[in-house]
């Protein structure tokens, strides 16, 4: 008997499905749910609590839940910044790009998620790996 080699996967089958049509309909709906949550909740609450939740069980709705993470954590930063930015003007029309930007962005990214397909924001930084 040949002693477990600690380097492999537990499970292979973790793998994230490229075919959409291989997403199962309720993956789908977590991860459109990650990106579409921080329009009407707190900013990244809804896509951490569906990290949280769904990391170990499902690697399309982690896949999704840390796109949609790592975005809104930018999109907090910039927002912040821009507000700052208001005291010397700049930040009157950053703002709202910022804003309407992300919008935007996430709802992209929630219709591309329930669609069964792998979307990256076009800008992003990986705070969650």
């Amino acid at each position: 008997m040949e002693p477990m080699d600690e380097s492999t996967p537990a499970d292979e089958q973790s793998t994230i499905p490229t075919d959409p049509s291989q997403v199962p309909s309720d993956s789908r709906l977590w991860a459109a749910a990650a990106h579409l949550l921080p329009i009407v909740s707190l900013a990244i609450i809804g896509a951490l609590v569906i990290y949280l939740v769904k990391k170990d069980e499902d690697p399309f709705v982690t896949y999704h839940a840390k796109q949609a993470l790592n975005f809104q954590i930018l999109w907090v930063i910039a927002a912040i910044v821009s507000g700052f930015l208001f005291i010397i003007f700049i930040g009157i029309i950053l703002l709202p790009i910022v804003v309407i930007g992300g919008l935007v962005l996430s709802i992209i990214a929630g219709i591309k998620a329930a669609n069964g397909e792998l979307y990256s924001y076009p800008i992003n930084v990986q705070f969650v790996k």
